[in-house]
């Protein structure tokens, strides 16, 4: 179990990594939306387990998910201002995870969106890179304002 959880940590900090270095996010979609599947760990206020909408790094990662309940989903490219700006606020303001770089057996790392920001923006800093956001006036301002609302 616990080669489990450092396999799981290392594949959402690959994620984290290629993501900032490539700039696109990958999702699986169909004509009824996006690829979902539910949390093992975090369940809502009446017991249902939170639903989780999955995300990788990589178009191969995504490609190796698609079968059984989701052999008709087809990847599906997401910019990296696009996913911090409207994906992850919308998640959070929907009660939403971000799943990351899950396997075939959908076994992945479970992320809060606004943490899951911050991680990215960790990333990006460290790298040297920023981002162009609408929404904000650069990634300090986004920083600033999601850990204001994490702190209340």
């Amino acid at each position: 179990m616990l080669q489990d959880h450092i396999t799981v940590q290392n594949r959402h900090r690959d994620f984290i990594k290629k993501i900032c270095e490539t700039g696109i996010i990958y999702a699986l979609k169909d004509e009824k939306g996006y690829a979902t599947s539910y949390s093992t760990e975090i369940e809502y206020e009446d017991g249902e387990s939170v639903q989780i909408i999955c995300f990788w790094s990589d178009a191969a990662r995504a490609k190796s998910c698609i079968e059984n309940e989701w052999k008709h989903y087809e990847p599906s490219l997401i910019s990296l201002n696009e996913f911090v700006e409207n994906w992850c606020l919308g998640m959070n303001n929907d009660g939403l995870l971000a799943g990351t770089n899950f396997d075939n057996h959908l076994f992945g790392y479970e992320a809060e969106p606004l943490e899951l920001i911050l991680d990215i923006i960790s990333e990006l800093k460290a790298s040297g890179k920023s981002l162009e956001l609408r929404k904000f006036e650069n990634i300090e301002d986004m920083e600033n304002k999601v850990r204001e609302v994490l702190e209340n």
